[in-house]
């Protein structure tokens, strides 16, 4: 039996050592004890001699990834670590790919071990919180931590590069880490009562923490697994904790309550006097899908109806030859009550006039005919439909496609595709492709105008807006195919 002893607890360097002679030496695991400072000599100290050197030339070569591993693994707390890396690396002679099989019993239990150690080097950065200490030098600051494992080394750079400028102290049960702003040294460790009480910004940062305390995103659970109760005797902030959770539905409640009244007013009077206008071009001749337009105006099949101003049905003749669908009203859409008259539709607009397709003959509509939005200030911003709100309005789409009966539909954008061919698709793989729909109907996919809005280089812009009226050329093209 070899007993090997290493000079202290994360003794890398001194089990490698050991490590690479006793596996020179063909020494089994089983054979070798590790300790940790227990006594002054020899590296090796043998309770019986060193088995003869029968496999002393053979070389031991360690896959890359080992070396970082046994770096993480040694500063476990396990008493068996060393044992463990030591079995890992003897199997390397027969398993040089050890390391690739994750259901293996030692190669599972390090890598537990390696991700105790990455939580706990976590949790020290996270949960060290330093108090002054004025000394005839200048201001000292010190912080107390317990981590779980030998992990002090390991975590301290991380302060000395974030609290560079300061002279600081953290104290460990077994290390104290001091940097004097040049320095980075380690010495014994302390006692809790070693460090002051608290200072005159703990209260500073107990009011910072309440304030940014969001009750509305509270989870309990989350909460406590990513800020272990245990280490809460150390933070200042832990003592408004049952506080904050006890009162966090009365909060939440209130914030909903501030929530931003909508629509702001000045959307009133544009919706009034747009409204005017329209009302004034209206066909007085009522037909089938003019029926379909009063029905959906009272749509409750999904929760936008409560939100939006109003339906924003499609319009166009019902005889047209092409379709366009884009994804929902815009804020400008929503006001008016018409498709395709906000900052993107004025890009649709030119873009369909440059291609060579009559405006007047095409059929344009959503597949969701309520504005969805998230309320910010006196703004309202769009946000994408999800799959329940599409499934809920292709009802109202279907109708239109079965009144117009056009030659060709053009899905603009994803929302509008995922709509029309019933699953979700990617609009970068699809775009530019004529796509078989139901009843002998083709679908052309393209991009919805406003992503053109949302590009912010010029040159990027210019290029794909030329290519989005290239597409549109492709339907004009097609559309005088399907007419000869």
């Amino acid at each position: 039996m070899v007993t090997v002893r290493l000079a202290h607890e994360t003794d890398f360097a001194g089990f490698r050592h050991a490590a690479r002679r006793l596996a020179a030496h063909a020494v089994p695991p089983a054979d070798v004890v590790w300790r940790v400072g227990e006594a002054a000599g020899d590296l090796l100290s043998a309770d019986e001699p060193l088995p003869p050197p029968i496999a002393a030339e053979r070389e031991l070569r360690v896959p890359r990834l080992f070396v970082p591993l046994a770096e993480a693994v040694v500063c476990h707390s396990s008493p068996d670590r060393f044992a463990l890396l030591y079995r890992i690396l003897t199997r390397f002679f027969v398993e040089p790919r050890l390391l690739q099989i994750a259901t293996d019993p030692d190669v599972s239990a390090a890598r537990r071990m390696e991700k105790s150690i990455g939580r706990d080097v976590h949790k020290m950065h996270a949960f060290v919180r330093f108090r002054a200490v004025p000394t005839d030098e200048g201001e000292r600051f010190v912080a107390w931590f317990e981590p779980e494992h030998f992990i002090e080394e390991r975590a301290a750079p991380f302060f000395r590069d974030r609290f560079a400028p300061m002279h600081w102290t953290i104290l460990t049960p077994r290390v104290a880490i001091v940097w004097d702003t040049e320095t980075l040294a380690f010495g014994p460790g302390g006692r809790r009562e070693d460090v002051p009480g608290e200072d005159a910004t703990e209260d500073l940062w107990r009011t910072y923490y309440a304030n940014i305390f969001n009750p509305a995103r509270l989870k309990v659970k989350a909460m406590t697994a990513e800020m272990p109760k245990k280490y809460w005797r150390n933070l200042p902030e832990a003592a408004l904790i049952p506080s904050l959770i006890a009162g966090a539905e009365r909060r939440a409640a209130g914030m909903i309550a501030a929530a931003p009244t909508l629509p702001p007013a000045y959307h009133d009077r544009i919706r009034i006097r747009d409204g005017e206008r329209i009302e004034a071009m209206a066909d007085t001749e009522a037909t089938d899908l003019d029926r379909v337009r009063e029905e959906a105006a009272g749509c409750r099949r999904c929760p936008l109806y409560a939100n939006a101003t109003q339906t924003v049905f499609g319009e166009g003749p019902q005889a047209a030859d092409v379709m366009f669908v884009g994804e929902q009203p815009g804020d400008r859409e929503d006001l008016v009550g018409r498709p395709f008259v906000g900052p993107a539709g004025q890009v649709f607009d030119e873009a369909v006039t440059e291609a060579g397709i009559d405006r007047a003959r095409c059929y344009v509509t959503n597949a969701v005919k309520h504005f969805k939005f998230e309320p910010r200030g006196k703004r309202r911003l769009h946000k994408k439909p999800n799959g329940g709100e599409i499934e809920a309005c292709r009802w109202w789409l279907a109708k239109e496609i079965t009144l117009v009966q056009p030659r060709l539909i053009v899905g603009l954008g994803g929302t509008a595709l995922q709509s029309l061919l019933d699953r979700p698709v990617k609009i970068t793989e699809m775009r530019g492709q004529f796509l078989e729909f139901r009843d002998g109907l083709t679908v052309f996919a393209t991009v919805h105008p406003s992503f053109l809005l949302r590009l912010p280089d010029p040159e990027m812009k210019r290029l794909e807006r030329a290519r989005f009226v290239d597409d549109l050329k492709r339907v004009a093209e097609r559309i005088a195919e399907m007419a000869a």
